[in-house]
């Protein structure tokens, strides 16, 4: 499983070194997409395959199915660790996720993703006060 919070910077070249536990979760061969909420989703193949077999059962008929994966395979690009556990992000992904210097990966069950600081910062601030509701919400299902 994937967890935890972790500081790093992004060279002028776009490369990022993933925590030595993620890439030993995820391998050394990954998928990168638009993640939802401006950041970048990064999984291993394996689970990108689940997902991908997910998607492909939406129904083509339905506008938002067919949006929804544009949205995560037109984005998506196959990366690999280099020796030094570092990954490079194409210029897309980094511009759709406003990542420029200072960013934050975190660890979410299945997946990483990479914020920029200043967006991870500002939705944690905007989170905290609605994170009991939430809570109570989540009851109803069964969690």
């Amino acid at each position: 499983m994937l967890m935890g919070e972790y500081l790093h910077i992004i060279d002028t070249k776009g490369r990022l070194i993933l925590p030595a536990k993620f890439r030993a979760e995820l391998g050394d061969r990954l998928i990168a997409t638009k993640g939802l909420d401006t950041c970048v989703f990064v999984y291993g193949l394996e689970e990108w395959a689940i997902l991908e077999n997910k998607l492909k059962q939406l129904p083509l008929a339905k506008p938002e199915a067919r949006a929804f994966v544009r949205f995560f395979f037109a984005g998506a690009a196959e990366l690999e660790c280099d020796k030094q556990g570092r990954i490079l992000l194409p210029n897309n992904l980094r511009e759709y996720a406003q990542l420029d210097k200072d960013v934050v990966v975190i660890g979410v069950s299945n997946r990483v993703e990479i914020w920029s600081k200043k967006i991870w910062d500002d939705y944690n601030n905007q989170l905290g006060p609605t994170v009991a509701q939430m809570a109570e919400e989540l009851v109803d299902l069964g969690i």
